[in-house]
């Protein structure tokens, strides 16, 4: 086994603050992404939007994943909203600054990306809304 003679140079050859090095669930270490840029559809609606860039949505996510990689398409619930407004939104990593993993302090970030035909109204409940096979 080697051993670097500088204590600040950590395994991956980064010093310093920058080899913030923490075990995850799994007890395997990681790099904490310092930055995450998550996307969602333009066609998602402004109760929405205001969903998912709030504080505690944040956090849910920093919560409930562990790992991103761009491309990764996270289908996440957003909410009920005051008509019965089931809405589940694609959130898609456009970019990760930093280790894959996500950490309490992982800033995230969103980006506007192209419709993709979102449905969520007060439709998706009743009836007349869209049906999944």
């Amino acid at each position: 086994m080697e051993h670097s003679s500088d204590a600040s140079t950590a395994r991956d050859g980064t010093s310093g603050s920058d080899a913030v090095v923490e075990p995850n669930a799994d007890g395997t270490g990681g790099r904490a992404a310092a930055r995450l840029v998550l996307s969602y559809p333009e066609d998602l609606s402004d109760w929405g939007r205001f969903q998912v860039e709030k504080p505690a949505f944040r956090a849910f996510l920093r919560k409930t994943r562990e790992r991103a990689e761009p491309g990764d398409v996270w289908e996440e619930f957003v909410g009920v909203g005051c008509c019965g407004n089931t809405l589940d939104v694609p959130l898609r990593v456009e970019s990760v600054d930093g280790g894959a993993r996500i950490g309490p302090e992982t800033e995230i970030d969103y980006e506007v990306r192209e419709a993709c035909g979102l449905e969520g109204s007060w439709r998706v409940q009743s009836a007349g809304g869209p049906s999944r096979s």
